[in-house]
């Protein structure tokens, strides 16, 4: 079984019209099944009131259908987010008699000048997405998987259950698996992939783990399971960022910034800056007050939530 995570960036007229609606908080989640393709829908659904809304829309995803009725200072921020997180997969579906002519300039040197740009037409999406989830090659592989938690929650008779996908690696039921940043331990007990219960499930997978060993209200979005010895957390980190090119300014010391990684989005303040003569490509340290959970060579989004019209500051990739 394929399955493709799809963020959905426009009007919500769109996902609700290809799946059933699933967990909806900050983020909503729409399943379709067909054969052996699955298909999972994810809207920023507090998007733009709260920018960790889409981050977190954007972070789960594969590929992305961006639909455009209007050019928007919005829409700029949609792009961005989409660039910085390498997203380099989707469609682009316009309205309103907007053209590409129109968007081009908008996308230019951007992961959506790849991009297809296809008609508005429900039925056609929907088996396009499940034409492109078919073709999906096989993903298995021996190394442990990594799970972010995105929703955690006790169900009665069963226990402590978390939802997540999978971003790398296999797992499997009745994996041991070590909870980040808090250390405990936890056994798989069961897996759902899509209502079917499952003994593996590999990268891409949206999936549903009961675990033993672990309570529910000990667990936060964010946390990571897997039994990989990779995964680090740490309260500092350093690296290199790529700040983009509408950031005016060099970033600087004791600046509030939040970080963008897998299901975390948390505020964090630069401490030490090194420019090397180009401040858009510098060496930087930023100090969390809680462990940011990642791998070494990670990429994070960076974001300024105290910016009134540009809230996305770049990337950085962390040693």
């Amino acid at each position: 079984m394929s399955n493709l995570n799809i963020v959905i960036i426009g009007p919500e007229d769109i996902a609700k019209e290809i799946g059933k609606k699933g967990t909806s908080t900050d983020i909503t989640f729409y399943n379709l099944k067909k054969g052996e393709a699955t298909l999972t829908l994810i809207e920023p659904s507090r998007y733009p009131e709260k920018l960790s809304s889409l981050y977190y829309a954007v972070s789960l995803a594969d590929m992305a259908v961006v639909i455009i009725d209007k050019v928007t200072a919005q829409l700029g921020e949609c792009i961005l987010e989409l660039n910085c997180a390498r997203i380099s997969r989707g469609y682009i579906i316009l309205r309103n008699y907007l053209d590409v002519a129109q968007i081009s300039p908008l996308i230019k040197g951007t992961v959506l000048e790849q991009y297809k740009v296809i008609p508005d037409d429900f039925n056609a999406l929907r088996e396009t997405l499940l034409a492109d989830a078919a073709a999906l090659p096989p993903v298995q592989t021996d190394s442990p998987g990594i799970i972010p938690i995105d929703h955690h929650f006790n169900v009665k008779g069963i226990g402590t259950v978390i939802l997540g996908c999978v971003q790398d690696g296999t797992v499997h039921k009745h994996d041991q698996v070590t909870i980040h940043p808090l250390g405990k331990t936890a056994q798989i007990r069961s897996i759902q992939k899509h209502d079917d219960d499952v003994n593996e499930a590999h990268t891409g997978d949206r999936v549903g783990l009961a675990l033993k060993g672990i309570e529910a209200d000990d667990l936060d979005r964010g946390y990571v399971l897997s039994a990989s010895s990779e995964i680090k957390s740490k309260c500092e980190v350093t690296g290199k960022v790529t700040i983009i090119p509408y950031w005016p300014e060099p970033l600087k010391e004791q600046m509030v910034l939040y970080a963008g990684h897998w299901m975390q989005f948390l505020p964090c303040r630069v401490q030490k800056t090194d420019t090397g003569g180009d401040w858009r490509s510098a060496e930087i340290t930023l100090s969390f007050e809680k462990e940011l959970i990642f791998r070494p060579g990670s990429v994070i989004v960076l974001h300024y939530l105290e910016g009134e019209k540009l809230r996305i500051v770049g990337t950085i990739q962390l040693e």
